[in-house]
């Protein structure tokens, strides 16, 4: 057994989809216009987030509604993405100190011929769609052929992922999910990042919708994560929402599921009271899956408020000596002309009860920067991406070196 050589318990809530700015490679992703925060912030009339304000958010960008405070109590910066891709996969494992040198494949014809029959192979028929298309539209181009038929809709979407689309009553979830595990080993010789079950419920007359019994079976990371780091030397790591599926359980003690940001935020508080010491971390998905994806500008604003008007009940059940880092994974700026991910700086936000003052962190070089500092924090070894910025976290009181 390693002993542990730092007690403490770090809350990592990750905002999935709230991007600050185009990156400076952003062109090479047709992305040079995005910037999500201020985009939202611009199509609301401005937004209130006075919490994430004080932490630092308005020195980021120029968010209406957020100004900049020159005495701001968090420790604060900007994300860099150097791996290649925008896509929730290839963030959150930047996020966790691997970085990815090539994206993954991804299929805007659709898949290939010999791929489709060998899922059909272990389907028992052949699938329905193989378009490039958003969950929404296939149910209802496909929805009612697939009650009638009993086949399967497979799609996909700019980014690597391999769907596949059953109503509840038509192929139970357990068995969509077997389907799903079966079709993960098809895709592994196609580079695809995630396998996805989309269940969805409903009828013809009154229309399909999905339902929250989403599961995602991804391809592992292909070295270990700072999650795996934690793990293996005697840190508990607690993953609420999707963060399980985006790591294929890797590195995770505990997992608890949700179904929005309202259930994530009540999860993240019952969590935290069952961690001891170690790493809690969370996704908070709608930001991207109901309001960047569905350009729904006023949407996504209305959920950034709502997390900040929660984050005093999570001040209220920290310890001093918790340490609290907001980012995000990618940007998805629900104002630009497509429903994509968008290759963006994202924020970075620290704060912690013993802070004694606020901290530029800068614009940091990459996303596994955020691994490379908890690694140093915990005092674990075998991140081998990131920059560790501790040492600026030193001087606010927070980090004992």
């Amino acid at each position: 057994m390693v002993t542990v050589r730092h007690r403490g318990r770090v809350i990592w809530i990750v905002l999935d989809g709230v991007g600050l700015q185009a990156s400076p490679d952003a062109k090479a992703y047709g992305d040079e216009g995005a910037a999500t925060l201020p985009h939202v912030a611009a199509a609301c009339g401005g937004l209130s987030l006075p919490n994430l304000g004080q932490l630092g958010l308005g020195n980021l960008a120029d968010v209406r509604g957020v100004p900049p405070l020159a005495d701001a109590g968090g420790a604060y910066g900007r994300l860099t993405e150097r791996s290649a891709g925008k896509d929730s996969i290839i963030g959150h494992w930047e996020l966790a100190g691997v970085v990815q040198d090539r994206p993954f494949a991804t299929f805007p014809q659709g898949f290939p011929d010999k791929l489709v029959a060998e899922f059909a192979e272990i389907a028992g028929v052949r699938p329905l769609g193989n378009v490039p298309a958003s969950g929404i539209s296939v149910l209802r181009e496909y929805g009612a052929e697939h009650v009638r038929t009993g086949r399967p809709i497979l799609y996909t979407s700019v980014d690597s992922v391999f769907q596949i689309a059953a109503h509840e009553d038509i192929i139970p979830p357990d068995e969509l999910y077997r389907l799903c595990l079966a079709a993960r080993r098809l895709v592994d010789r196609y580079d695809i990042a995630r396998v996805i079950a989309r269940p969805f419920v409903g009828d013809a007359l009154q229309g399909f919708r999905r339902s929250p019994r989403r599961k995602d079976f991804p391809t592992p990371p292909p070295r270990a994560t700072l999650l795996e780091c934690l793990t293996g030397q005697g840190f508990l790591v607690s993953a609420v929402g999707k963060i399980s599926d985006l790591f294929a359980g890797r590195g995770i003690s505990r997992s608890t599921t949700t179904l929005d940001n309202a259930d994530g935020m009540n999860k993240i508080l019952s969590c935290l009271a069952d961690l001891d010491n170690g790493l809690l971390m969370a996704n908070l998905i709608d930001f991207d899956m109901i309001y960047g994806h569905r350009n729904d500008a006023v949407g996504f604003g209305r959920a950034l408020e709502e997390f900040d008007a929660w984050l005093p009940k999570l001040y209220a059940v920290m310890r001093p000596e918790d340490l609290l880092v907001v980012s995000a994974d990618h940007g998805c700026d629900p104002t630009t002309a497509g429903t994509d991910h968008t290759r963006e700086y994202v924020p970075l936000l620290i704060w912690s009860k013993s802070m004694r003052k606020g901290v530029k962190l800068g614009d940091r070089r990459s996303f596994a920067d955020v691994a490379a500092t908890l690694a140093q924090y915990f005092n674990v070894t075998g991140v081998s991406a990131g920059e560790s910025f501790a040492h600026l976290l030193g001087t606010t009181g927070i980090v004992r070196l």
